[in-house]
């Protein structure tokens, strides 16, 4: 899962990111506000961790602003601030669930967990299919009418994006976060080189899939038989 965290506490992003890692999820750290909500928008997070005191903009405002903007990414909010009026404004900003500091990592991890069997979307080592292929993401295996083959990580994780969104137009900046990173220093070059690598991919396994160019946006996984 690619996570979000935006935490101003230094030593707590340290912790967490070294552990979430260890759980084989993908961080991405900030500590400010409205930085975090420009990484917020780009809507490339599968969830995001957000504290409620930050600099430059506070969390909830971060949050509201994200939801105004048509973001629906998970968010956990982390805050030192536990009352019941703290709980109920942040669950009404648009949280999906609230932890109040210092919480144990093992029940971060049950939060994460329980909103992934929510959503459908993030259990480890997932079948993916669409169309005449199916993906093993853990084995990063692709099979298709003529057979199988193994895919490279960056391969695995761009077509994971792909088959997790069908027949949706994804942006070139939201395929560039979610595959390489918000932060990684990546020529979009890089992108169209691993859409023609996915694309021969597909070829090989003997897929009718398209992986369609939509100029001046991004791609689109289609099935062209399917009106």
């Amino acid at each position: 899962m690619r996570i979000l965290l935006i935490e101003d506490d230094r030593n707590l992003c340290d912790t967490l990111s070294f552990q979430l890692r260890k759980e084989q999820h993908e961080i991405d750290i900030c500590h400010d506000g409205r930085d975090g909500l420009d990484l917020f928008v780009q809507d490339a997070y599968d969830l995001v961790l957000l504290d409620r005191m930050l600099p430059t903009m506070n969390g909830l405002l971060v949050l509201k602003k994200a939801r105004e903007a048509g973001v629906r990414t998970p968010v956990i909010l982390i805050t030192a601030l536990g009352e019941l009026y703290d709980r109920i404004e942040g669950l009404d900003m648009g949280a999906d669930d609230y932890m109040v500091k210092p919480f144990a990592f093992e029940e971060l991890l049950a939060r994460i967990r329980s909103l992934g069997r929510r959503s459908g979307k993030w259990e480890a080592h997932e079948a993916l299919s669409f169309g005449d292929i199916s993906y093993d993401s853990g084995m990063r295996e692709l099979t298709g009418p003529a057979g199988s083959l193994l895919l490279s990580g960056r391969e695995g994780r761009l077509l994971e994006v792909f088959l997790r969104e069908p027949d949706t137009v994804l942006r070139r900046m939201v395929l560039l976060s979610r595959v390489w990173g918000a932060d990684a220093a990546v020529e979009e070059s890089n992108l169209d080189t691993y859409i023609h690598f996915l694309r021969k991919r597909l070829d090989t396994v003997g897929s009718a899939l398209a992986l369609s160019t939509i100029r001046g946006v991004g791609y689109r996984l289609e099935n062209p038989h399917v009106s």
